[in-house]
């Protein structure tokens, strides 16, 4: 594994899962939040958007964690390892309520500088249809990819411990 992709929906446990990979592999982790908001979240335009990834993708060793589908094929074809967090949606809407307390006037690693933790409607609605919008066509890319890479399925928070743990004992070997 030496470039990894995490996806999933909106407090599915990302960004902790890119940390805790990179710190296990060394590995570089690049959040695509952190890089496509600008301050008072101001969006980057998709053009710039593909080019930074393209950038990116021509390091050596990487994890990148981020959905933004207008771009995953750019990740998919490049990446060797693809990592799907397919928690339930309660866990996710749970999870975000949660951080947005968690991060109350503070700042968070995954997020760019000047964009605040923040909940709407639209975000709370878009996790909530996460599986039933966005999983069906992130299961079809897989399956559009999955011939030359490896894909991690993640349905649970003890599977994602599991993995973590077995990453661990891999790695001191």
């Amino acid at each position: 594994m030496k470039k990894i992709i995490l996806i999933g929906s909106g407090g599915s446990g990302k960004s902790t899962l890119a940390r805790t990979i990179g710190k296990i592999l060394l590995i570089n982790v690049y959040h695509l939040d952190a890089i496509f908001w600008k301050p008072g979240w101001v969006a980057t335009p998709k053009d710039e958007q593909k080019k930074v990834q393209e950038k990116l993708i021509n390091h050596e060793r990487w994890i990148i964690d981020g959905n933004y589908g207008g771009t995953i094929d750019i990740r998919l074809n490049a990446a060797d390892t693809i990592i799907f967090i397919d928690l339930s949606r309660w866990i996710c809407l749970f999870r975000v309520l949660k951080r947005r307390f968690q991060y109350r006037n503070k700042k968070r690693d995954d997020l760019a500088e000047g964009c605040e933790e923040r909940i709407n409607f639209q975000f709370l609605k878009w996790v909530w249809d996460y599986s039933i919008e966005q999983k069906p066509k992130i299961m079809e890319q897989l399956r559009n990819h999955s011939p030359d890479k490896r894909v991690i399925i993640l349905k649970s928070p003890k599977e994602v411990k599991q993995f973590i743990t077995n990453m661990k004992l891999l790695n001191k070997q």
